[in-house]
């Protein structure tokens, strides 16, 4: 894929040409970002260009969804307020967004962990609803773990320590022998790890990049117990949630097992281009790791 440079002066004459209204407001770039790039554009938005996706179809489908989803979920998410059409200057798709104040969790820390798994598990609650019929579906993710264990064997053998390898593998056979999903497909957000969520104050503020967003089993998010939540607060997330029963949680730690071990790939594989140098998703996932063996 041939990346287009980005640059302040870009999106200024993007939003010249098609939303000339926003185009006098301040611009500053957001670091990171791999599939697309953020630009704070003035106090209250942003503009996502799509930058390594190969197609348009995650931002079409926050632009399809989010407007559904933002107004019954109780942590700020970005709303789609302007959308930017492929042009000659820049042959891809582009969307004005509401910007969601907070630090990435990857390089903040949450120190109110009770509050953030009360945080955390009422916006799941709110969010996991049953799933209209032309809700999107997966195809790379949302099945059981059953179905995943090539891409498990895959992150196990390329980043865990001989140490825990074993001990890993014992929380994902069990998640693999766990009962399936029997409710019908609820919307889930599918990709909550560090960097797609936001903190401030301590705690947990806000959740962002809902591109994965798909309709199905809701234990792909329930992973962020440990994905996203200091030791000991899994079970205080788990009795505020209250909807989760015991396979439910069992596919969850699985699935959070092998989000970890695909964080720490990604630091082990280095920044993959990123703007503004290299994520912290590798001590990231491997303290996630670390909760998941302890269950807490």
């Amino acid at each position: 894929m041939t990346e287009i440079e980005i640059t302040a002066d870009l999106v200024r004459e993007l939003l010249q040409e098609q939303h000339p209204d926003l185009a006098g407001l301040t611009i500053r770039e957001v670091a990171g970002g791999w599939g697309n790039r953020m630009w704070r554009l003035g106090d209250e938005l942003a503009v996502r260009m799509q930058r390594m996706d190969p197609t348009p179809e995650l931002q079409l489908k926050e632009r399809r969804w989010l407007p559904v989803l933002a107004p019954r979920l109780p942590l700020p998410v970005p709303n789609p307020v302007r959308f930017g059409k492929p042009s000659e200057r820049f042959p891809k798709h582009w969307t004005v967004m509401t910007w969601v104040p907070g630090e990435p969790l990857d390089h903040g820390t949450i120190s109110r962990a009770s509050h953030a798994a009360d945080a955390l598990a009422g916006f799941l609650r709110a969010l996991h609803a049953e799933a209209p019929a032309d809700a999107p579906i997966a195809a790379d993710r949302g099945a059981h773990p059953r179905d995943c264990t090539d891409g498990f064997e895959g992150f196990l053998q390329a980043v865990a320590p001989d140490d825990i390898a074993a001990d890993v593998r014992t929380v994902w056979d069990d998640a693999v022998a766990a009962r399936a999903w029997a409710g019908p497909p609820v919307w889930v957000h599918g990709d909550l790890h560090p960097a797609n969520v936001v903190v401030s104050g301590g705690t947990l503020s806000g959740v962002v990049d809902f591109g994965d967003m798909f309709a199905g089993d809701p234990a792909w998010d329930l992973a962020a117990a440990w994905v996203l939540l200091p030791a000991g607060a899994a079970s205080r997330f788990f009795d505020t949630y209250a909807r989760a029963d015991e396979a439910a949680i069992r596919r969850a730690r699985g699935l959070a097992a092998m989000k970890s071990l695909f964080l720490m790939l990604m630091g082990q594989n280095g920044d993959r281009g990123l703007p503004g140098g290299k994520s912290h998703w590798g001590p990231a996932g491997r303290a996630a790791l670390e909760r998941v063996l302890k269950g807490v």
